[in-house]
């Protein structure tokens, strides 16, 4: 869906016009089915898939800032990282905010779980490392953003895994979006913000600083951790 590709479309190349027809390009991108299970949760990190339409809030019962919907943008289920709990009170990552904020929802309103999977990335050596609890599982290079656009740096969260159906996309076959922002866009960028982790159909950017925001990797390690890596998985961006 053209909606897709223009909201993630900071993840796009080194080039403003090239990066620009590649976006305009209809591709589909289908959500894959998340579930988030654990009644009690014992992982690390704690996720929760929202249930009901809720006002999210700048505190536990304070002011609302931003209306969520059970879906995203693509159509998965939302589910969000969740930084604690307090009382009745969930504290959580959303792309309704901008990167470093966060914001408040009542427990009510989503299923809690949790992960013991996390994402490392270390901007200046440009790689990923996927870890489950304290156990290294992968380390793959990948491409991050060039000088201009850099990759932003902080904790995020997997909101959606995408496929696309076409690895000739500029996202090659699939893609975790993340709950961050590009905050450096270009002057009179037509598309969208949103953070990503995705394949490539350009091999050869993997290892360099050439995107304009998002972090591409070699396909094969993409397929593998779209098999294992849950949305509300957090992301740790780091320089």
């Amino acid at each position: 869906m053209l909606l897709v590709l223009l909201v993630l479309a900071g993840c796009g190349g080194s080039a403003a016009p090239r990066v620009e027809q590649q976006v305009a390009e209809p591709a589909a991108m289908r959500p894959v089915p998340v579930t988030v299970t654990a009644a009690r949760p014992h992982g690390r990190f704690l996720a929760a898939r929202l249930l009901t339409p809720t006002a999210l809030r700048a505190a536990p019962g304070g002011p609302r800032i931003a209306r969520l919907r059970p879906r995203t943008e693509f159509g998965s289920a939302k589910v969000m990282g969740v930084l604690r709990r307090r009382g009745r009170w969930l504290q959580v990552l959303t792309p309704e905010l901008a990167n470093g904020r966060s914001g408040w929802i009542r427990a009510r309103s989503a299923r809690l779980g949790s992960t013991d999977y996390s994402l490392h990335v270390d901007r200046s050596r440009r790689t990923l490392a996927v870890r489950r609890g304290g156990r290294l599982l992968r380390r793959m290079p990948i491409a991050v953003g060039r000088p201009q656009t850099p990759t932003p740096l902080g904790r995020y969260a997997v909101t959606d895994r995408l496929r696309t159906g076409r690895p000739d996309s500029p996202y090659g076959c699939c893609a975790l979006a993340l709950s961050g922002h590009q905050t450096k866009l270009l002057p009179g960028w037509p598309g969208g913000d949103r953070l990503a982790i995705h394949a490539t159909p350009d091999p050869a950017s993997i290892g360099q600083a050439v995107s304009l925001g998002c972090m591409r990797a070699p396909t094969r390690q993409m397929r593998w951790m779209m098999r294992h890596v849950p949305a509300g998985a957090p992301v740790f961006v780091t320089a």
